[in-house]
């Protein structure tokens, strides 16, 4: 991918978190990945999403440093970095604090895969990271921060649950490009308040069966996927 349409993609993505009303303020951000160029384009730090510009998208390379930007990238850049750099299928992340899926991570619960909304996009619940600990908060907190996902993803098929929640901050997801990570972002957010109103009527509510789970998630993923249209025709 050519950076001007990286940079393009990035910027879209940034500003549909905030017509999806996931980041309000500046409660979020999204990046992309050029793995050929192995260029990171990601928000500004601190940038509101009304004043934003193509041009403000910030470029800096695996190890952070800026490639070509006249402002400063978002402060969890190095959160985005660690993700990239430990699973190379990944080629857009997002964060953001929105409300549903940041009731889950405050409350330090899994979301659970309670309907098959959830299971159309994500293959069981949405994962918890561990605690940062003092040490990890005090020194690097955001580097640390992309450690303790890593942490918790490493051996695991990251794209069949591309999001997980950090413990008292909000949620990460990610997905092959920026664009993918925001709509990820969206659909947590609907399942998790979903999943709120769920166990609020029924609070011992299980998770719904291992069949319906696997039926739902592979007709949408993977080879015998049948979801959808494809550009051979149309399924019957």
């Amino acid at each position: 991918m050519k950076l001007k349409e990286l940079r393009e993609e990035v910027w879209q993505a940034n500003l549909k978190l905030f017509e999806y009303r996931l980041a309000p303020l500046t409660w979020g951000n999204a990046s992309g990945f050029a793995k050929e160029e192995g260029i990171v384009a990601i928000k500004p730090s601190g940038v509101p999403y009304s004043e934003l510009k193509i041009s403000d998208i910030v470029l800096v390379d695996l190890e952070g440093k800026v490639v070509e930007s006249h402002l400063r990238p978002s402060s969890d850049t190095p959160t985005h970095l660690e993700i990239y750099r430990a699973f190379p299928e990944v080629g857009g992340v997002c964060h953001t604090h929105s409300t549903y899926a940041t009731i889950f991570a405050q409350a330090e619960v899994e979301i659970p895969c309670l309907g098959t909304t959830h299971a159309d996009y994500f293959f069981g619940p949405i994962p918890l990271a561990r605690h940062l600990t003092a040490e990890e908060i005090a020194e690097n907190y955001e580097k640390n921060t992309g450690k303790i996902i890593v942490e918790k993803l490493k051996g695991k098929e990251i794209m069949a649950c591309p999001a997980i929640l950090l413990p008292g901050h909000g949620v990460f997801t990610w997905g092959e490009s920026a664009f993918k990570a925001v709509d990820h972002a969206l659909v947590v957010e609907e399942i998790a308040r979903i999943a709120f109103g769920t166990l609020l009527l029924s609070p011992r509510k299980e998770p719904i069966s291992e069949e319906l789970l696997f039926k739902h998630f592979y007709r949408r993923h993977g080879q015998k996927a049948y979801y959808g249209q494809t550009k051979g025709g149309n399924h019957d």
